[in-house]
């Protein structure tokens, strides 16, 4: 009997994640497993990059899992500089062209498994493909920005939005000893967060000597004589830049399955069922950045592009494409960042969110240490908190301090994921020493406190 194929499409952490656990669970002789990835590497850290470019990480290569040849010698035929073009559903193959030589050839699948990852937002303005302008989303982009660092003799860069990508690429610009400027769109940088705790962000950056601008729409990259880049603009005023560097955000690359006729929920993103089969085709997986989750706060369904996730999807997927069986039950939307000492985190709903899902709710928000406040260097850090009005269900945690903070978050995510309220929360045993925390951890602080807010809003 012939061996099964499983074709993956996409080399990074939940393609090949899918691939390496499809192939634990099943030799040569049962399953082949061909893989098509359109870049030069394989399994790596895209979030590692800022980290790279600001100095933190020496080498490239430090931020690759596997190589495409350590894949090949676990009998995966990883096909790199290889584009699929069009999935052929009812015929069950792939179009695949060759990017070295532009040759296309069809490879029939008996399973299929997207994880087409997702795309930089690059929006059409002018100028904005000049050299000095760039994205960085691959190891590639990675390497492009530090050539054009290392070629150019200006020390002004323009970072445009402020998510968690343009937040680190302007710290790592910092550290390069680039005069940095911070240009974004809303009110606050961070939207991830409810504006009062991005007003946090924007204070710390400040003090950092980094510019934020918000409230600013970039509206054209401006050029020198040599065609380079030379400022950013926008209605209002000109920003000089030797490097720009977007960190707009993603959406997920769906194009293929879009002409395919695969299902797209409304964040553009392919819709699974809990075990990462795309809804209505029993032989067709998906994963990683390129697919859309359950929300297990509100209900609906949103994009997050996260590695975390990638990799747990793959593995899930490769569980079920051997014979196994592995479900994906859904997220609670938790994130963390920094910039420079500052860290920031968020998980479950921000006040907007819930507002959209249509639930009542109360916030509080307080200020602690991040350590016994005796203790030296204690530094202050600020937790904002929503419950759901009636019943006291956590639907959300947001964290602004210095070291120590950030990773407090994954407290609330484990009651958020466990369906808690705050005031259940209030007894939590967590672990207690002066050097780590007060008596009294900050987020449990601020759960007494959203409590207090529940039971004011029942009278």
């Amino acid at each position: 009997m012939a061996a099964e194929r499983l074709v993956v499409v996409g080399g990074d952490a939940a393609g090949m994640s899918a691939a390496s656990q499809a192939r634990r669970m099943k030799g040569p002789g049962e399953l082949e497993i061909v893989a098509f990835e359109r870049g030069h590497f394989t399994s790596f850290s895209a979030c590692g990059i800022p980290y790279w470019v600001g100095g933190d990480v020496a080498e490239r290569d430090e931020l690759i899992a596997r190589t495409p040849e350590e894949h090949r010698e676990r009998a995966i035929d990883l096909r790199t500089r290889t584009e699929v073009m069009e999935i052929d559903v009812a015929g069950q193959r792939v179009l695949a062209r060759d990017l070295s030589d532009g040759t296309e050839s069809w490879t029939g699948f008996d399973k299929l498994v997207l994880a087409t990852g997702a795309r930089p937002t690059r929006p059409a303005l002018p100028g904005i493909d000049a050299p000095g302008v760039h994205g960085v989303q691959t190891l590639d982009d990675g390497q492009a920005l530090l050539d054009t660092l290392a070629g150019t003799e200006g020390r002004r860069a323009v970072v445009v939005g402020a998510g968690y990508i343009g937040v680190e690429m302007a710290e790592a610009l910092l550290k390069r000893g680039y005069e940095v400027t911070v240009v974004h769109r809303g009110e606050q940088p961070m939207a991830t967060l409810d504006p009062d705790m991005g007003r946090l962000v924007h204070e710390a950056m400040d003090g950092m000597g980094i510019t934020t601008v918000g409230g600013a729409a970039v509206s054209k990259v401006l050029t020198g004589e040599d065609g380079r880049v030379r400022a950013v603009a926008t209605e209002d005023a000109e920003y000089p830049a030797d490097v720009v560097v977007l960190g707009i955000g993603v959406l997920p690359e769906t194009s293929l399955a879009h002409a395919a006729g695969l299902p797209l929920g409304p964040h553009g993103g392919l819709l699974t069922d809990q075990s990462m089969r795309v809804r209505g085709h029993d032989n067709i997986w998906a994963g990683g950045d390129c697919v859309e989750v359950l929300d297990l706060v509100s209900g609906t369904t949103r994009h997050i592009a996260l590695g975390t996730h990638a990799n747990k999807h793959g593995q899930i997927i490769g569980a079920n494409v051997g014979g196994g069986y592995a479900t994906f039950p859904g997220v609670v939307g938790t994130a963390v960042s920094k910039v420079c000492d500052l860290e920031i985190a968020r998980t479950g709903l921000r006040e907007k969110d819930a507002r959209r899902a249509g639930l009542q709710f109360v916030t509080a928000t307080i200020e602690s240490t991040n350590t016994a406040g005796y203790y030296p260097g204690a530094a202050l850090m600020t937790v904002k908190m929503l419950a759901e009005r009636r019943t006291g269900r956590l639907l959300g945690t947001q964290i602004v301090g210095r070291e120590g903070s950030g990773k407090r978050v994954d407290i609330a995510a484990v009651a958020l994921t466990a369906g808690m309220t705050v005031e259940r929360m209030t007894t939590l045993d967590l672990g207690y020493a002066p050097p780590f925390s007060p008596v009294w951890d900050p987020v449990l602080v601020a759960a007494r406190k959203a409590t207090s807010a529940v039971r004011a809003a029942g009278i």
